[in-house]
């Protein structure tokens, strides 16, 4: 369904994609991670057609930007930032159902789901939202089409706890009539969800792992970290994880990680050998 051959971007002689080679089968729904800078976000926007890239991408045999319209009009897709759009909230639903015919009323439905009261917004433009209306919204409107292919770019931002568990829900709905690329920094978030994990690490695929579907990725595995001496590099390559310090001093730190995430996880650690005193992980 989703093919990416050799694809490579630039932008002003910084190499940030360089040579992904993918195939994305109908069904799959891929947790697509990475550290900030691994390059996920500017895969998606070639995907999208936003992009000119050296190499091809294709959705169903169409070149995204080419034929965007009718590209887009299968996908529905979630941006990392929210777009600086001006037009009215409802002028915005009807757009977006217009596109690809859908009923407004399925994106009114979805939005309530979400806790967000469409009916008071309507006339507010769209840029003028919270961060957390937005989002909701876009949302609603990536869910409320018939969508063949579900992007998501770092979906969960700025929703709160509620809206965020509704949220998963939505797409659990999704799983047998959607093929998904969502892309996280928590593998954890979307491990229930998904049966491929690709991360990128400097604009290439570093790991490609299929999970059957009645395989969980879901375990957590407890983590202990003793350090020599703190040091506030290691404090920021840790940010993110559910891992922190647990004494004054900042030696002791303890949490969980997703099992998946284990060899990743480590991998940093890794980096800081000479201040780790001592590392233990068990299975939750």
């Amino acid at each position: 369904m989703i093919q990416f051959n050799n694809v490579a971007k630039t932008f002003r002689k910084a190499r940030v994609l360089d040579g992904i080679s993918l195939n994305i089968g109908i069904g799959e729904r891929v947790a697509l991670i990475g550290s900030n800078g691994a390059g996920k976000t500017t895969l998606i926007r070639c995907l999208l057609g936003e992009y000119t890239f050296d190499g091809s991408v294709s959705i169903n045999g169409l070149d995204p930007r080419s034929h965007r319209t009718a590209v887009l009009g299968k996908i529905g897709f979630v941006p990392q930032l929210p777009p600086p759009l001006k037009m009215p909230v409802g002028q915005l639903i009807e757009f977006s159902a217009s596109l690809c015919g859908t009923d407004p009323q399925r994106i009114h439905a979805i939005a309530r789901r979400l806790g967000l009261d469409l009916e008071a917004i309507l006339t507010r433009q769209f840029v003028r939202l919270s961060g957390g209306m937005k989002q909701k919204l876009l949302i609603s409107i990536a869910l409320g089409r018939d969508a063949q292919v579900l992007v998501m770019d770092e979906p969960a931002a700025n929703l709160d706890p509620e809206a965020r568990k509704i949220f998963f829900d939505l797409l659990a709905e999704r799983l047998n009539d959607a093929t998904m690329i969502i892309s996280s920094h928590r593998l954890d978030e979307v491990s229930a969800l998904v049966n491929r994990v690709i991360e990128m690490d400097m604009g290439k695929v570093v790991l490609d792992d299929k999970v059957a579907d009645d395989v969980s990725l879901t375990g957590t595995v407890s983590c202990r970290i003793l350090l020599k001496r703190f040091e506030p590099a290691f404090a920021k390559a840790l940010d993110g994880w559910r891992i922190a310090p647990v004494d004054e001093k900042q030696l002791e730190w303890r949490g969980e990680i997703a099992g998946p995430d284990r060899l990743r996880f480590l991998g940093i650690v890794s980096r800081y050998t000479a201040l780790v005193a001592d590392l233990s992980l068990a299975e939750c």
